[in-house]
């Protein structure tokens, strides 16, 4: 079973974040050339928040935004959540439903080395059980019992 680390190394992006005093606009833009829905919010060497596509669709309803000028940090989600490296699938998975949350910061000896979500999570656990079920298949598979016999007795 991969672990969280695994996945990360498996997505192979880097973590992309931004500061708090970036505007929304700037923030979009950096989301847009990386195609990710979600980027964190770093200020010094420490993550702060997470700001997402669902955040945009709650701020946009404003009648005084104006993403030239709103800054991330005003907007973003804080009380972000954390994982070790060594948590396999499952763990990930039940701590995504049992938060109600959709990204797992990754932690691995007191540094975070990446940002999971819910759908990395669950791809990895799809790709996974397709493999699981290859190697069954190929065990049980009709050519196997065709060529299968006991050795003669000369």
């Amino acid at each position: 079973m991969k672990t969280a680390e695994e996945i990360l190394k498996q997505k192979d992006k880097d973590t992309v974040w931004v500061t708090p005093d970036t505007t929304v606009h700037d923030t979009l833009s950096v989301m847009l050339d990386n195609n990710i829905g979600s980027i964190l919010i770093k200020n010094g060497e420490k993550f702060v928040g997470i700001w997402t596509e669902r955040d945009l669709m709650r701020n946009t309803v404003s009648s005084n935004f104006d993403p030239k000028k709103a800054k991330v940090g005003n907007l973003m989600t804080t009380g972000l959540f954390t994982a070790p490296h060594t948590d396999t699938i499952y763990n990930l998975l039940d701590k995504f439903l049992g938060q109600r949350i959709r990204h797992l910061l990754i932690e691995k000896e007191g540094k975070i080395i990446g940002l999971l979500s819910i759908g990395d999570v669950v791809r990895a656990a799809l790709i996974d059980k397709t493999e699981e079920l290859q190697k069954l298949n190929a065990i049980v598979s009709w050519e196997y019992y065709e060529n299968w016999h006991w050795p003669r007795k000369k």
